[in-house]
Formats: C-alpha cells, sequence, structure tokens
C-alpha cells in the first residue's frame, strides 16, 4: 500500500479511463487496509481508488509499479480478488495512506462482483503499456499538495487540446475504415473475375474436362455465386430486364426446388437468390415481376398465390393433387397433425406446411381443431 499517493482524481489530458467498478475493498497484503468499501477506477496510466462516502479520499498508483497480477477465486464468505504483485516503492514517492508496508503485493475486493471484466481490461494496458507514451511535459498527478515542475493543462486550453485530440482519432479511425472496405471490395471482384472465367471454361469445355469435373465446377460456382448476374445495367430496366432476370431464375431454383420438394417461399426465393448474386442485390419488387413472367415464358417453374395471400415459387411438374393427398395420408396415419409436427415429417417450412394442410382442408378432405393449444387438423370422416 505504500506505493500509493494522495490524489485529486482528474485524468490528465493524455489519460484515459478505460474502466470503474463499485464496491471494491483494498488489501495491503493480506491485511485490510484502513479504508472503507470505494470505486476502483483503472485509466491508461494508473490504477485509481477513490472513497464511496468521502470523495476527498483519493488514492492512485502508476500502472508501471505493477510487476504482475493474478486472479485469486471466491470461496465460502469470501470476494473474487485480483493480487497485484509491485516493484519497490520508489525514493521520490509523493506522501500517501501509508508511509511504509511490509508486504510487496496488494489485493482488490470485488464485493459486488465485476473482477473478470476489470481483470481483462487490466491486461489489456498492461500490454498496451499505453502510459509510456505520455510526454514528459505532461506527468501523472499523484498527490494533493503544491508541487513544482508540475504542468497541467485546465481551462479552455485544456478543453480545446482534448477536443482537438478526439478529432485526430476520428479522422484515423475512419481512414482505417475505408481503407478495409477498399481491400474487400478488391477481394469481391477478383471473385467475380475467378467465377466468370470457371463459367467461361465449362461453357467452352476446354481443355480435357469430363462431365464429372462439369458438374462439379457447377457446385463450385453455386457456392460462389452466379457469375454473370443479369443487371440493371446489362439489360436495361422494364420489360426486357424482367424477362431475362426470369430466365436466369428458372435455370438457378430447378435445384433447390427439387431438394425442397418441389416449393419454396417467396422470401426463401429472395434470400437465396440474393446470397448467389453476391454484390449484385435484387429489390423485392425486381424479383416479384420476373416471378410473374415464368408461365408467360413458359419455364419449368411457377409462382403461386395461397388464398392467405402466401407467395411461393414451385415447379411446374408440381401436383397440387399429390399434395393433398400426402397431407391427407400424413395426417390419416397421426391420426392428427398441427403445421409444426407436419413440418418436421416432411422437412418444410411451417409456413408452407400450413397453407398445404389448408389446401387439404379447403377440398374438404381435412377438418381443423382450432384451441388453445393451437391449430391442429384431423381427417375429415364425413
Amino acid at each position: 500500500m505504500d506505493r500509493f499517493s494522495w490524489s485529486n482524481g482528474l485524468l490528465e489530458i493524455n489519460e484515459t479511463l478505460v474502466i470503474q467498478q463499485r464496491g471494491v475493498r483494498l488489501y495491503d497484503g493480506d491485511d485490510k487496509a484502513k479504508l472503507d468499501v470505494g470505486v476502483a477506477l483503472l485509466s491508461t496510466h494508473r490504477l485509481i481508488w477513490r472513497d464511496i462516502k468521502n470523495h476527498e479520499c483519493c488514492i492512485a498508483m502508476p500502472l508501471s509499479q505493477i510487476i504482475y497480477f493474478e486472479e485469486q477465486a471466491a470461496g465460502i464468505g469470501k470476494s473474487a480478488k485480483i493480487v497485484i504483485h509491485l516493484h519497490p516503492s520508489p525514493t521520490n514517492k509523493e506522501p500517501g495512506p501509508y508511509q511504509n508496508s511490509k508486504y510487496s503485493h496488494i489485493k482488490l475486493s470485488f464485493k459486488e462482483h465485476g473482477q473478470i471484466e476489470f481483470h481483462r481490461r487490466l491486461t489489456e494496458e498492461m500490454t498496451q503499456k499505453r502510459w509510456e507514451n505520455t510526454p514528459a511535459s505532461q506527468p501523472i498527478p499523484t498527490g494533493t499538495g503544491p508541487q513544482t515542475g508540475r504542468t497541467r493543462a485546465v481551462g479552455i486550453v485544456g478543453i480545446e487540446r482534448k477536443i482537438e485530440e478526439k478529432r485526430k482519432e476520428t479522422d484515423k479511425n475512419i481512414c482505417e475504415a475505408f481503407e478495409d472496405l477498399s481491400k474487400l471490395m478488391v477481394k469481391a471482384k477478383e471473385m467475380v473475375e475467378l467465377s466468370r472465367s470457371i463459367a467461361n471454361k465449362i461453357k467452352e469445355k476446354q481443355g480435357d474436362i469430363t462431365e464429372d469435373e462439369t458438374i462439379r465446377f457447377k457446385s463450385y460456382l453455386l457456392s460462389m455465386g452466379i457469375a454473370n448476374p443479369v443487371t440493371r445495367e446489362t439489360y436495361g430496366s422494364g420489360t426486357h430486364y424482367h424477362m431475362q432476370l426470369a430466365k436466369q431464375l428458372g435455370d438457378m431454383l430447378q435445384a433447390p426446388l427439387e431438394e425442397r420438394g418441389g416449393m419454396m417461399a417467396l422470401t426463401e426465393v429472395y434470400c437465396l437468390v440474393n446470397r448467389a448474386r453476391g454484390m449484385e442485390l435484387l429489390s423485392p419488387e425486381d424479383l416479384l415481376n420476373a416471378c410473374k413472367v415464368f408461365e408467360q415464358l413458359k419455364l419449368p417453374v411457377r409462382l403461386r398465390v395461397f388464398d392467405s395471400g402466401v407467395m411461393v415459387v414451385q415447379l411446374q411438374s408440381h401436383s397440387e393433387e399429390e399434395m393433398i393427398a400426402s397431407a391427407l395420408d400424413n395426417v390419416s396415419d397421426k391420426g392428427s397433425l398441427t403445421a409444426e409436427e407436419f413440418a418436421k415429417l416432411l422437412g418444410l417450412s411451417v409456413l408452407l406446411s400450413k397453407e398445404r394442410l389448408l389446401l387439404a382442408e379447403k377440398m374438404g378432405h381435412l377438418c381443423r381443431d382450432d384451441s388453445v393449444e393451437g391449430l391442429r387438423f384431423y381427417p375429415n370422416l364425413f
């Protein structure tokens, strides 16, 4: 404890508060200090402790005094602690609550928890050693009495300097952020060029590419995205753009639809398509307009709107009779089903499962029981 000096608790220009924690008691080695429970403050330069009741009772110790520190777990009736091992007290140290101590370590006892975050922040500061960057003309205040040779930046000048340093730090952060964004854009361009070259290679079948390799290349392309997405820059706007987009969607959605039982919600299609397009994102309006011309272009996919207003994209070969028969068979086998249970059986979304059950109900094959437990469907025996 003889490493601590009296302090007014104010931060210098180059000093920043890192974390503060209430309910901290100080120990001089293994003995409780003659101080009450207070607030521990960690800055970039010092460890500060202030009494909760008497704010004039404030002590501080430079972080440069710390050799190493360790955590001490809480026990029965004992609070968690951080044990801090210290260098010997310097000869020119300013006055403090203790003139001499037989211990070379102190303890911070956390009565209101918070020791994990405090320990993490202290580790960061001891690693970075930001106190070493403090100019010699601005020493850290550690005493309350008048001292010669100590410079304090106060008043308007101190505030202006603080604002100027904050502005410089903000400018630096903005520059670094845009630098990272530029790197990301470069990488995105490289990926698009790579996928485009693979697509051309498949199309022209240059070299010795077998059918198996072609299929494998296409799976890589699907995971990376659409190599040549239809954009307004390429095909303009209006009907021509939507028709070209519909053709591309018809080719792209066929395999995912087959994997999902022949039907996907339009919201799910929107997410899947935009994930594949990478930087060239589609608006919901463009996607809907493209889906509306599926039938006009005689593509193998169709847009369907259920009575509830739910929109789905389904394969042309997807039979409504098969959908109703599947719902009736599953409900008959189980006796009754909710939309959630039906979704688990078929591996579909709950939304689409509910629409299938409602469709079977509409055709007179199922009936419902709408209770506080939810909506449950039964075979219609009438």
